[in-house]
């Protein structure tokens, strides 16, 4: 299977689990593996046969507006989510990046969902690094 990624978005959310933290937005990055078969678009050098990871990447960049998340989880499954209804990969991974260990280069959770059927979503693994 075809992917496309975007590698380490820089994105920032409220989130965290007291409420000081999520006060204000923090810096996470975020990176999207998108399963899609893209072998028309690469035929055609059409963007309307692909995933436009522009479009993507600029809906996720404004995902968390107005919104605040306990749990870096809770974000990885919405973003997951968010990705397979709006622009309809046949998978996704998410991976969320959060820095609120100064001894440690970031904590990390990773997510994959899938389509099981036309519109039907599956949860498939998760991952915690």
């Amino acid at each position: 299977m075809s992917k496309i990624n975007i590698i380490d978005l820089e994105v920032f959310i409220n989130v965290g689990v007291p409420d000081e933290e999520r006060a204000k937005p923090q810096r996470l990055l975020l990176t999207v593996e998108m399963e899609f078969d893209f072998s028309s678009a690469a035929i055609s050098d059409r963007v309307t046969k692909t995933i436009d990871y522009f479009a993507v990447a600029q809906h996720l960049l404004k995902f968390g507006e107005g919104r605040t998340w306990k749990l870096i989880e809770k974000l990885a499954a919405d973003v997951a989510d968010e990705v397979l209804s709006k622009f309809h990969p046949q998978g996704v991974a998410v991976e969320v990046k959060k820095f609120p260990i100064k001894q440690a280069r970031y904590v990390a959770v990773s997510l994959t969902k899938g389509r099981t059927g036309p519109g039907m979503i599956k949860k498939t693994a998760w991952g915690i690094q």
